[in-house]
């Protein structure tokens, strides 16, 4: 077999340990399709939770230990797994967030004539120390292998965030009145209505925030996928649950709840939105390319060692903003993860600011590349010494 080269196809295998939520998975999945449909590359995902990735992908079956979707090879990875004995070694292999892969695979990898590019995809941060350590290689202490640190980010010098290279037109193809009457079964909201979307986690100021909706003098539609905070809005309105298909109305505010769908659908929920609420990784990378304004439900770690981050996305993001828009939105955020109660009023009469800040956002993101492109660039590099 000839060896790969820079411009052949590359085999790559992305291994994948579900920790919590859809947020490793969803990462993972989303470039797995890209690699595979953009440039050419011939993807295995290694995951172990097949049940999980079923609720992004329906067509994925978790009782199968092996199957394709989109073009991608899906293996559910459980231990113990010889899989440096029975399958072939990828050119390219990606361990995302430093997931561990098996040690036999590891141990193939060193056997291999020509090592493969190995590569620790990190999680996403804003923080400055990103840049220096992007990239960055690390020798294995028993093996010949290098592996190097691959960190998406939020500015130069690191390696972006995922977006599809078609993104922009399906954005500018939505059809929101045919979206609105299929997923809510309602017409199309009036502009005079704020339209809010909340994808988040368990989340103890929701009530306050739900109770400012419903007593002020604006109307609120909000619309909210089935979620950990389905209780917390049921409880709110008096009701049993709040499952896909349930509306409900108190006051000012109007909500509905919708079913959870595919990954390549959720953007068209940010799309028919006028601000977005997003949780952990994934879909706070989406609310950045839907150019709308949004709050960010950082993943909680102990000792608040999320809040250095959630600055540091606030900084970048806030950065072409007029400091009373940029207090609103800092104060807000900050809210919205716990420390204080998020005030709605101050936050929304930033809005028009909020919004044409959102969409200069999305067009200076563009600028870092794109989370695969960047990836292929630095791994076609690699390959070919």
């Amino acid at each position: 077999m000839s060896l790969p080269t820079a411009s052949s196809e590359l085999a790559c295998d992305i291994f994948c340990a579900v920790v919590d939520n859809f947020g490793d998975i969803g990462i993972c999945w989303r470039l797995a399709r890209q690699l595979r449909a953009e440039h050419g590359w011939r993807v295995r995902v290694f995951v172990d939770d097949l049940n999980v990735f079923h609720a992004l992908c329906p067509e994925i079956d978790a009782t199968l230990a092996r199957q394709e979707a989109a073009g991608v090879v899906i293996e559910h990875w459980h231990a113990p797994m010889p899989a440096g004995d029975t399958l072939e070694i990828a050119d390219v292999v990606i361990e995302a967030f430093a997931c561990e892969i098996p040690h036999a695979y590891i141990s193939a990898m060193a056997c291999r004539e020509r090592k493969p590019v190995w590569i620790n995809l990190e999680y996403l941060s804003g923080e400055d120390w990103v840049t220096d350590f992007h990239m960055r290689p690390s020798l294995h202490p028993r093996y010949p292998l290098e592996k190097s640190f691959f960190f998406p980010g939020l500015g130069a010098g690191t390696g972006g965030v995922i977006k599809e290279s078609d993104l922009d037109a399906r954005r500018a193809r939505f059809d929101a009145n045919a979206w609105w009457r299929e997923r809510v079964g309602i017409a199309r909201q009036a502009r005079a209505k704020t339209v809010v979307s909340i994808f988040a986690y368990e989340n103890p100021t929701v009530d306050a925030l739900l109770a400012q909706w419903r007593d002020g003098g604006a109307p609120v539609v909000l619309l909210m996928p089935e979620g950990r905070i389905s209780g917390a809005i049921a409880r709110f309105f008096g009701l049993p649950k709040f499952a896909a298909g349930a509306s409900a109305q108190a006051g000012a505010l109007e909500a509905h709840a919708l079913e959870f769908v595919a990954q390549p659908r959720f953007d068209e929920l940010l799309w028919a939105a006028d601000i977005n609420f997003v949780r952990g990784e994934d879909s706070f990378v989406r609310a950045q390319w839907a150019a709308k304004p949004f709050v960010w439900h950082i993943y909680p770690q102990a000792d608040d060692a999320h809040v250095p981050k959630l600055d540091a996305a606030l900084a970048h993001y806030t950065a072409g903003l007029a400091s009373a828009a940029r207090d609103a939105m800092t104060r807000f955020w900050h809210a919205w993860n716990g420390n204080g109660t998020p005030d709605w009023v101050a936050f929304w009469s930033h809005r028009r600011e909020l919004e044409t800040r959102a969409a200069q956002w999305a067009t200076e993101l563009v600028r870092i590349g794109d989370l695969a492109g960047n990836l292929v660039s630095h791994a076609n590099t690699r390959v070919s010494r």
